[in-house]
């Protein structure tokens, strides 16, 4: 049973039976992040591996013992904002993933923020029966118990088939986010799309991407900080774009319930201090 997740710089890190067997190159040296979350000041292979045995030991990752009782690690992170919007109605489901599960369908804002608030970028995952227990518990549907399929367009397909009108997806790829659209004007539901996982994205996928996706995370990319046109920003070293309507109504709603004092001003978009920066973004 093995498990990929690509975590601080995209670092490919494999774990089977609940230990780290295999770990890449990181594309990045220095990330703002996780400066700021546990002191990293240089991203090796090394750090990379004791950043997933802690996840591993203290929430449970890729083991039956998987925590969900996470609380929030990122004031404007991808699932604490679809942990608010699910909260405040302005959704009412979410298609993501979760290590031991594939993909998850649910409208509990707690299970949202506890499956996705220490995922990376999850490139594959076996089933853990446990794990997939727990989330059915708590109000999650797996869409595939048998294998933990990764698959967000069929995520879409069942959070509509029980008769969510207003869904919010995660997608880390331009080609999955037109299949989303596609199906949003087919079931005649409004998706709400939100990227990640761009680090390295090439000038032709960012553009695409950028086009579909209601919010986007800088991570690590140049080609995504070059082209963006944000309506609304919030961060400025990895910072999380708005780029329509709905995008900037759920990161203002998000906005109220960060307990730090924040600064609201009008200025051309986007704000990208260079000493901030993730090193070396990478296109």
């Amino acid at each position: 049973m093995a498990h990929i997740m690509e975590i601080l710089g995209r670092t490919k890190v494999v774990v089977k039976d609940g230990k780290v067997v295999e770990v890449g190159e990181p594309k990045i040296k220095w990330c703002p992040l996780w400066n700021k979350a546990s002191g990293v000041e240089n991203i090796t292979p090394g750090v990379a591996r004791q950043n997933m045995e802690q996840r591993i030991r203290e929430f449970g990752m890729f083991t039956p013992g998987r925590r969900f009782d996470l609380g929030v690690f990122a004031s404007f992170g991808i699932s604490e904002v679809m942990m608010t919007a699910l909260a405040k109605g302005l959704i009412d489901s979410t298609v993501t993933v979760c290590d031991g599960a594939g993909t998850v369908v649910t409208s509990s804002p707690a299970l949202v923020q506890g499956m996705n608030a220490q995922i990376s970028g999850l490139v594959e995952t076996d089933p853990i029966p446990e794990v997939i227990d727990a989330i059915h518990v708590m109000g999650g549907h797996v869409l595939d118990p048998a294998t933990a399929w990764i698959d967000q367009a069929a995520g879409l397909e069942l959070a509509a088939k029980q008769g969510h009108g207003r869904i919010a997806v995660s997608v880390v790829d331009p080609v999955m986010a037109s299949q989303l659209r596609e199906l949003e004007a087919g079931l005649g539901i409004q998706v709400v799309l939100m990227a990640a996982h761009l680090t390295g994205i090439c000038q032709d996928d960012a553009r695409n991407m950028i086009s579909q996706v209601d919010i986007i995370t800088s991570c690590a990319s140049g080609n995504i900080r070059e082209l963006v046109e944000p309506l609304i920003q919030v961060g400025t070293a990895i910072p999380l774009f708005g780029l329509t309507r709905s995008g900037k109504e759920i990161l203002i709603e998000r906005a109220k319930e960060v307990q730090s004092p924040l600064l609201v001003n009008t200025m051309p978009l986007p704000v990208l201090p260079v000493e901030k920066q993730p090193r070396p973004l990478v296109d």
